[in-house]
Order: structure tokens, then sequence, then C-alpha cells
């Protein structure tokens, strides 16, 4: 444990080092493809930089927010888009690289009702006590068989949304601190979704949707909009930005799959997300048909919505993890953290 910290700290320096080399390039060089160039270097040492790392968690967050994130945001703010599309001249270093290297997005209307609310501390105080009952429900795994096999699975499904929500929960706590801005939440009560849409658009994680609509789906739609079959039926212009969005999120989480486990990608997730995003892009044509002529009672929709979720992740989105150990080597992360925490109280006493 002691030498992957190490291995996080220098992959934290690295880190700095980059962005503030990148604010400085942002100042001196004007928007456009001559920046991208000097960033270049950057986007390079993003990329390597979970390759140093094996522990599961910090690989994780490592892909997550430097190597697909803050990789999506210097692209973007190459050209003067983005979330750091703010002139470096009126914005703090420190803003800088808040806003590159978190994954966050800072709530510009803390009125709009719309918005996910913030959490109370009761609340993520039910969750981790839901996930220390998880983790230790891993140790009766051997007793499942009396039931089924693929409870292991479900406990593994709430394992992972409980350890995204807190992780990014932590992170937000940290960018807040920082920079002195109400965030908006990363997950809105995701088993209340009540269709594709609203669970992809409105219900998880809401940084990557900020990120991909401007250097995926908009773009997508302008190429398609700009084309004789576009202009025609504008509709379908944007059925295929929706489906070069969940393609990109897929090759996305093959890099992340491919760090956890160093292995050829299979495929399974993007496959995963082109399956969600064709059957999102057909909710969203059958929405437009109908134009809110009927609609099916809540209860059934979230059903329907959660069901598909989970019977769709367990099909394609959990074997490559289960491949690679991830349920074996998330535990023995947490009790390596446990085992460094008690060697330091030790040293401490």
């Amino acid at each position: 444990m002691e030498g992957e910290m190490k291995n996080f700290m220098m992959v934290c320096i690295s880190v700095l080092a980059s962005l503030s080399y990148s604010y400085i390039i942002g100042r001196s060089i004007p928007k456009g493809s001559f920046r991208l160039l000097f960033l270049l270097p950057v986007l390079s040492i993003f990329l390597l930089l979970p390759l140093s790392l094996s522990s599961i968690h910090l690989i994780g967050i490592t892909a997550f927010s430097i190597s697909w994130l803050a990789i999506f945001k210097l692209l973007l703010f190459a050209f003067g888009q983005g979330p750091l599309s703010l002139t470096t001249s009126t914005m703090s270093l420190l803003r800088f690289i808040s806003l590159s290297s978190l994954p966050i997005k800072i709530k510009h209307n803390p009125t709009n009702k719309s918005k996910p609310k913030s959490k109370s501390p009761l609340n993520y105080a039910i969750q981790i006590a839901l996930l220390v009952l998880t983790i230790h429900a891993y140790n009766y795994k051997h007793y499942y068989i009396f039931i089924h096999l693929k409870f292991v699975y479900i406990l593994f499904c709430l394992h992972i949304y409980l350890s995204l929500e807190l992780i990014l929960a932590m992170l937000a706590s940290l960018a807040k601190a920082l920079l002195g801005h109400e965030l908006e939440s990363q997950f809105n009560e995701l088993y209340l979704s009540t269709s594709l849409i609203d669970y992809w658009g409105r219900r998880w994680n809401t940084t990557v949707t900020f990120i991909l609509r401007p250097i995926v789906y908009e773009p997508t739609q302008q190429v398609a909009m700009g084309t004789m079959l576009g202009r025609r039926w504008p509709v379908l212009a944007s059925l295929m930005a929706v489906m070069a969005t969940f393609l990109v999120s897929g090759l996305m989480h093959e890099l992340i799959f491919y760090y956890l486990g160093r292995t050829r990608p299979t495929w399974e997730n993007t496959w995963y997300h082109l399956l969600h995003g064709f059957c999102l892009a057909c909710e969203i044509a059958v929405k437009k048909a109908l134009a809110g002529r009927w609609k099916l009672h809540r209860v059934v929709s979230i059903t329907l919505t959660i069901g598909f979720v989970m019977v769709t992740a367990y099909w394609l989105f959990f074997p490559p993890l289960l491949r690679c150990d991830a349920l074996a080597r998330t535990l023995d992360d947490y009790s390596a953290l446990i085992g460094f925490v008690k060697q330091v109280l030790s040293f401490k006493s």
C-alpha cells in the first residue's frame, strides 16, 4: 500500500505539472490547432498515467478523471470551448487545475429546481452504511448457492453504484472547498428513472453528459444537419448524434477496462453502450411520434427501465470486470487501506 501511495503521489504531481503547463499555454497561445499542438504532450502523458498504478480504485479514479474527462476538457479548451473556455487571464491557476482534473460541474443556477439537489449528510451516511453491509455480505457468498449465485452480481451492481457516488461526492467536496462554488450532484436517484432518456440524460453521471455533449453530440449533429439527409429529416441527425455519443462513451469505457485488467478489449462494453444508444434513439423517435398522447404508468416505466439496465449490464457490462478479478482486487484494496491506516495510527501513538 505504501508503494502504491507513492506511485499515486507521483501521478498527482505529474497531473499538477501538466495542467500548470496547459494553463501557461492557454495564456500565451490563442485557441485553435496551434494550441492543440502544444497540448498534445499533456494528452499523451494523461493516457499513460493509469499504467503506473495497480490498485483498482486508484486506477479507476485516475482513468476516469484524467485519461477520459481531463483529456476531453483540454481538447475543448484547445478550441476555446467547454468548462475551461473562460480566458486564462480571468481564471486562476487553482480553478483551472480543479476544473480540469476533478469530475465536477459547477452549478450556475442554484435555484433551478430541475437540477439534482445536493444530498444531506444523512443520505451519505446511509449510503456508507449500505456499502459496508454490501462488502460484509461478500464474506457469505459461499452460501448464495442455496439462493442463486447471481445474487453476487446484484451485490456487485449495488457496490459499484455506491462506491462511485461516494468517491465522486468526496472529490466534489474537495472541489467545493477549493473553488467555493455549489456543485451539481453526479447521480440523481437512479432507481427513479422512468426511461433511458431520464436515466442517461438526467440521472447517471451528469458530468460525463456535460462533457460528451459539446465534444461529440453537438459536432455530430451539426455535421449530420449539414447533409441533405439532415436537412430533410432533422430528427435523424439527432439520432445519429446520440449513437455517436454512446459509441465514444463505450470506447472510453473499453480504455478504462483495459487499464483495470491490462488485457485485450473484448468490445462487450462498446456493444453495451451501442445497444443503449440504439434503444434510447428508438425511445426518442417513439415519444416524438406519440407527442405525449400515451404514457406508461410510472411504476411500470421505472420497472422496465431499471430492469433493462440491470439485465444488459449483467450480460455485457460486468463480465469484463469479473474477468479481471475486480471484486477480489476491490476487497484487497479495502484490506490494504485498513492495514495502512492502522499502521499510521500505531506509528503516531
